[in-house]
């Protein structure tokens, strides 16, 4: 019995990584919007820091 694979071929990975480049190059993903999606994602995943106080703004005072 073949078992199929889950998960992203290889085309699909390709077609994410050119839209990735073409929305850079037309401007619609900055560094701006970089470090807030990361500053979000740590958020998420290190929300207890922040009920202890500990700011988890990157670069930022």
């Amino acid at each position: 019995m073949a078992y199929r694979r889950r998960g992203i071929s290889l085309l699909g990975l390709i077609y994410i990584l050119i839209g990735l480049y073409v929305a850079w190059v037309h401007h619609y993903i900055t560094p701006d919007l970089l470090k807030r999606v990361a500053q979000a994602l740590l958020a998420i995943l290190l929300w207890f820091l922040i009920l202890l106080g500990v700011d988890l703004h990157i670069g930022g005072l």
